[in-house]
C-alpha cells in the first residue's frame, strides 16, 4: 500500500511540540575527553589551579627584581653569585620573582653582573594565571569546544562530565550521502551516533531495524515520500509508532515526526536539503532538551534583500553574511551550493509573510 500525505499539514509547532512533551535531560556521565568534544558539559569537576606555583614562562636567569634596582648598560649591577639558570616551566627558586634575558646578564667564570633592572612577575607565569583554582572547563550547557578541552588537558583532567544523547540512524537503502551528512552533523553535536541500514526499502525490512532498546532518539532517512518505493512511515506505524506525517514545513514537507513507544523519531526524506531542513527545525531542539544545552546563539542583522514567504507554511531561509547584512541565498527549495555558502539560517514562522528588505532579523548559525 502506497504512503499517502494527510489532506492537511502538520504546523511545524505543534509537531515540535508533541516531540518536546516529556522530553528530559539524559543522564550525565563522565567521557575521555576526545570522546567529549561537542557534547554538553554537565556538572563537570571543578579544575585545580595551573600552573600550580609560579614558574619560569621563558627560559633564562631567576632573580629578585628588588635586588637589581639601578641596574643598567651604562651601569652595571655586581651580583654577589652566579644566579640560578631556569628553563620555562621549570618552579622557580625560593626568593626570586623575575626571569631576565641571557643577554641581561653578563658572566665572567664565578662573577656575574646585571645590566637592566627586573619588574616582578617578569618572564614568569604565575601560580593559577592558565586556570584559576575551582575553574570549570566549560559551563554547564555549553559545548565542549576546543578551548574547554585545552583547560582541562592542562589542568591534569582526563574526563568531563557530559550529556550524550543517544542516536539511532535507520537509513532506508538508496543514496548514503545524506546519511552521511546526518551521522557527521550529530556527531558535531556530541552525539553518540549509531548508523544502520535497512536491508530493502519495503516495510518490513525498514520495520526490523526499527530498534529502539538502545537509543533516546530515533532518526530514520529516505522512504518518506508518496512514491511507491516509499515506506517508512508505514513501517513505523505497523511498530506501533504514532506520527503526524506531513509537515507545514519547507523545505520538508514530507517528513514524520512522533514517538516510538517512548523514544522520539523523526523521519527525514532522503534529500539533502530537505533532511537538513527537518534536522534544523525539529532535531536540533530535541537534542538541545535532552542535552540540556544552553539557548542557541542568535546573529541580528538587517536583510539585504525582502524575504517573501506564504501563510500557512514555516519556511526556513538559508542567509550569507555579506557587508554586515543578512543576504538571502534560498527558500523553499535549497540547491547545494547554497547550503555550502551559506553562514545562517532563518525559520519564518507560518503566520508571517516575510520580512521587508533593511529589517533586522535573527539568525542561527550553521556553524557554531
Amino acid at each position: 500500500m502506497t504512503q499517502r500525505l494527510p489532506p492537511s499539514l502538520t504546523p511545524l509547532a505543534t509537531a515540535l511540540a508533541a516531540l518536546l512533551r516529556g522530553v528530559t535531560p539524559v543522564t550525565v556521565q563522565e567521557l575521555p575527553l576526545i570522546e567529549a568534544a561537542g557534547c554538553a558539559s554537565a556538572g563537570m569537576p571543578l579544575l585545580p589551579a595551573h600552573p600550580p606555583r609560579d614558574i619560569a614562562a621563558v627560559d633564562g636567569w631567576a632573580l629578585c627584581a628588588s635586588d637589581l634596582v639601578g641596574a643598567s648598560s651604562y651601569s652595571p649591577l655586581p651580583l654577589a653569585g652566579l644566579p640560578v639558570w631556569v628553563e620555562a616551566g621549570d618552579a622557580l627558586p625560593a626568593g626570586c620573582d623575575c626571569v631576565l634575558d641571557v643577554d641581561i646578564i653578563e658572566v665572567s667564570g664565578p662573577l656575574a653582573q646585571v645590566l637592566a633592572e627586573g619588574i616582578p612577575g617578569q618572564g614568569v607565569a604565575r601560580a593559577g594565571g592558565d586556570v584559576a583554582e575551582s575553574t570549570p572547563a566549560a559551563a554547564a550547557g555549553c559545548p565542549v569546544d576546543a578551548a574547554a578541552l585545552l583547560l582541562a588537558r592542562v589542568a591534569g583532567a582526563d574526563k568531563l562530565s557530559v550529556r550524550r544523547p543517544r542516536l539511532r540512524i535507520v537509513n532506508v537503502p538508496g543514496p548514503t550521502v545524506t546519511l552521511q551528512m546526518i551521522a557527521d552533523l550529530a556527531s558535531a553535536a556530541g552525539l553518540d551516533v549509531s548508523a544502520h541500514e535497512a536491508t530493502s526499502r519495503d516495510a518490513a525490512s525498514i520495520a526490523a531495524a526499527l530498534d529502539v532498546s538502545a537509543c533516546d532518539l530515533l532518526v530514520t532517512i529516505g522512504g518518506s515520500g508518496v512514491g511507491r518505493a516509499d515506506a517508512a512511515v508505514t513501517a513505523l506505524a505497523e511498530r506501533g509508532a504514532k506520527l503526524a506525517h506531513g509537515l507545514a514545513l519547507q523545505p520538508g514537507r514530507t517528513a514524520a515526526a512522533g514517538r516510538l513507544g517512548s523514544i522520539p523519531v523523526v523521519v527525514l526524506p532522503g534529500s539533502p536539503a530537505q533532511a537538513l531542513a527537518v534536522w534544523l527545525a525539529l532535531v536540533l531542539p530535541l537534542i538541545d532538551r535532552m542535552s540540556a544545552r544552553r539557548p542557541r546563539r542568535a546573529v541580528t542583522l538587517p536583510l539585504a534583500r525582502k524575504i517573501a514567504s506564504s501563510v500557512g507554511i514555516a519556511e526556513i531561509a538559508l542567509l550569507a553574511e555579506e557587508h554586515k547584512t543578512w543576504m538571502p541565498l534560498a527558500m523553499g527549495e535549497w540547491p547545494l551550493h547554497a547550503i555550502a555558502r551559506s553562514d545562517a539560517w532563518l525559520l519564518i514562522p507560518a503566520s508571517n509573510e516575510g520580512f521587508a528588505a533593511g529589517e533586522p532579523v535573527d539568525a542561527y548559525l550553521m556553524r557554531e
